[in-house]
């Protein structure tokens, strides 16, 4: 199953970049033996709408042409339903042995997701109630889907519950 992060906006090179790129390489290290591949990120360009309902609008239309067909997609909105990391673990195991073809974590423009796509989401997360900037969305992104692979592995990384 690959393993995608869709976001609207673009990084700028620098540390926050490179964190991203060590937490997808881990994660595609340690994926590759439980049938989890191509761990990347797609940038969206940012819409120049005049609205932010426009803007939402049409950025979902990019977003839904990035998604390959009869993926798993999870929308991360601070409204979305909070889940433990193993939990979010089995959740990706389920995905996979059901044979999606890839699961795509996808992260919104600086007015966030239209509450259509949000709906027709296969699970809206939140990483917390709180509002993150795009830049620490997509490390934690990143970071939860290593910590993924670790917990499906069983290596010590995650020591929680």
């Amino acid at each position: 199953m690959r393993v995608l992060i869709v976001a609207v906006g673009r990084m700028k090179a620098g540390p926050e970049r490179e964190l991203v790129a060590r937490y997808l390489d881990r994660a595609a290290a340690s994926g590759k033996p439980l049938g989890l591949a191509d761990f990347s990120v797609i940038e969206l360009s940012e819409s120049r709408a005049s609205s932010a309902d426009a803007r939402k609008a049409e950025e979902a239309r990019a977003i839904r042409s990035a998604i390959p067909e009869k993926s798993v997609v999870v929308a991360l909105d601070e409204r979305g339903k909070s889940v433990a990391s193993p939990a979010f673990a089995a959740r990706v195991a389920d995905w996979r042995d059901a044979g999606r073809p890839a699961l795509v974590l996808v992260i919104g423009g600086a007015d966030g997701l239209a509450p259509e796509f949000r709906q027709s989401a296969d699970l809206v997360l939140s990483f917390s109630a709180m509002t993150w900037p795009h830049q620490l969305v997509r490390i934690m992104a990143a970071e939860q889907l290593y910590r993924a692979t670790t917990i499906l592995s069983g290596h010590p990384y995650h020591r929680g519950d």
